[in-house]
């Protein structure tokens, strides 16, 4: 139970020491990961259509 109690102490201590992120860098960091998100679905989408159409022509 001692080990327990240290290792939460330690990680309490070195949660302070975090350098967290403020407001406008959160929102902004999310916005990126957003914006990222959204071209990679594309990016699949036209990849997936185009490999449809391919192997579709191929079968048929």
């Amino acid at each position: 139970m001692n080990n327990v109690i240290t290792f939460v102490k330690e990680a309490w201590i070195e949660l302070k020491q975090v350098a967290w992120l403020t407001v406008p860098q959160m929102i902004a960091s999310t916005w990126v990961v957003v914006i990222l998100v959204v071209i990679v679905a594309i990016y699949i989408f036209i990849v997936d259509k185009v490999l449809h159409l391919l192997i579709g022509g191929l079968l048929a």
